[in-house]
């Protein structure tokens, strides 16, 4: 198994591994709950709901069907990449396919195109343009992708937990996101993470081994606890003090018998008779882009975290991690849980230790245990788990060191990187601003010659992407 992995030449252990896989496990076990709940309440264009049953009876089953492709491929980026990093259905993609894509056609059809745009990556993986575009990408660019992705995962904390609060439109003003509920922490929940974030903290400094896994289980039992004492229950617009997704307290079915009912609902072409060929195509266009880029920057961070990135700013195996990813879109999308795609907290189980495939691997089963022991996963509350997130993001942070802030053709894509992710909440923009404002300061400045062809082809397609609703209207 070391020799396999390569875990002592990578500087790991065994044991740093598999907690580096729980820890992992833990801080993106959310999606199992969250992703049902975006999926699972969302019409088709017939009013059908996706499964063929209406909400909620279709929730387990959706859930089962995350975990179990979610498993599968996380295990397979192990062993066939060996590299520490795991896939699970996206979040944003899921959105798009529920609200932009199965309103305009049947659930069948939706998954369907989320199949065909695998199948399409995967050919560009193949045929090497995927990775020809991950190297021609300059290295501080890669760097400031890092460094951005490590501020957007830290804000996606601070919100998960209620920390963070978007200000309702009916407040009439022009600032988008404040502290806690009326300018102010309010409720238990949000304690809870606070105390998870100041123990996380405090075991990081101290240099205690797991602890990371150790704050989520120690806040945990405090959310618990808290719960039994308080009765705050589930958060909402009315009612901003409870908790974000899941309400802690012990479950009274530790197993539950799974339902695949999901698997296998895809019609792989349907959408092409329900919207017509040119729109289709703008759809599949479009889960391509944001699936593309996003995994590029995920791996490059993960990479960078773990101290495996080669002299280019590319990770080991990048063929190998590519083809796994793109892969797992197009089972995400057969499986009829949207497409899969690679989780940037998997940085949670590098911070952990974890350098090699194994810790993957470990993440995996957990996640098909989780299929039989949904219960116990679901006690687990965001509030508890995120404090990962946001240590993690100053991890990453560190990074921007290795930025050459004097030099402005960099600098300045660089930055628009960083702060558009978190501003835009989207891990794909901040790399097309990024990508836009490296090509077009180079040619201000009469340095064609310096952009790689690759990136006039990136160029033109992220103008696409920024523009697909008035190019979607005027061809459509």
């Amino acid at each position: 198994m070391d020799t396999f992995f390569k875990i002592t030449e990578r500087g790991s252990t065994v044991a740093r591994e598999v907690r580096g896989g729980i820890v992992t496990f833990f801080t993106m076990a959310y999606i199992i709950v969250l992703n049902p709940l975006i999926l699972g309440f969302a019409p088709d264009a017939s009013g059908g709901f996706l499964g063929g049953v209406e909400p909620p009876g279709n929730l387990p089953m959706i859930a089962a069907g995350t975990a179990l492709v979610a498993g599968v491929m996380t295990i397979a980026m192990g062993v066939v990449a060996n590299f520490p990093l795991a896939l699970a259905t996206g979040l944003g993609l899921n959105a798009f396919v529920a609200f932009a894509i199965a309103s305009q056609m049947t659930w069948a059809d939706a998954m369907g195109l989320v199949v065909l745009e695998g199948l399409v990556i995967l050919v560009l993986v193949l045929t090497g343009f995927r990775e020809a575009v991950f190297h021609a990408v300059p290295a501080q660019l890669k760097i400031a992708i890092s460094v951005g992705i490590g501020l957007f995962i830290a804000l996606i904390g601070f919100v998960d937990a209620g920390f963070v609060r978007r200000i309702p439109d009916a407040a009439n003003t022009t600032v988008p996101v404040q502290l806690g509920p009326g300018g102010q922490l309010q409720g238990w929940p949000v304690l809870v993470f606070c105390l998870g974030l100041v123990l996380v903290v405090a075991l990081w400094v101290l240099r205690v081994k797991g602890a990371i896994l150790v704050s989520i289980l120690v806040t945990t039992v405090v959310a618990i606890v808290a719960e039994a004492i308080g009765g705050f229950g589930q958060g909402s617009a009315d009612e901003p003090t409870g908790w974000a997704l899941t309400v802690p307290s012990f479950p009274s079915n530790v197993f539950d018998a799974p339902d695949f009912g999901t698997l296998g609902q895809f019609n792989l072409l349907g959408s092409f008779a329900e919207v017509g060929v040119v729109a289709a195509i703008l759809l599949v266009f479009t889960l391509m882009l944001a699936d593309f880029f996003d995994t590029m920057g995920t791996m490059t961070a993960i990479g960078a975290e773990a101290g495996l990135l080669d002299a280019e700013g590319a990770p080991p195996r990048t063929r190998r991690i590519l083809v796994v990813d793109s892969v797992a879109a197009a089972a995400g999308g057969a499986a009829g849980v949207s497409s899969n795609t690679s989780y940037i907290e998997s940085a949670s189980g590098v911070g952990e230790g974890a350098r090699t495939g194994l810790a993957s691997v470990v993440t995996g089963i957990c996640f098909l245990l989780a299929i039989f022991l949904a219960p116990l996963v679901a006690v687990i509350p965001s509030e508890a788990a995120v404090p990962a997130l946001v240590l993690v993001g100053f991890l990453m942070m560190q990074q921007v060191k290795g930025i050459d802030w004097d030099d402005v053709e960099i600098a300045i894509p660089a930055f628009l990187t960083i702060v558009l992710m978190p501003f835009t909440y989207s891990i794909t923009v901040g790399i097309g601003a990024g990508f836009l404002a490296y090509v077009l300061i180079k040619v201000v400045k009469g340095k064609i010659a310096q952009v790689h062809p690759l990136l006039w082809v990136i160029a033109v397609l992220f103008v696409a992407y920024f523009a697909i609703n008035p190019l979607t209207a005027l061809l459509t």
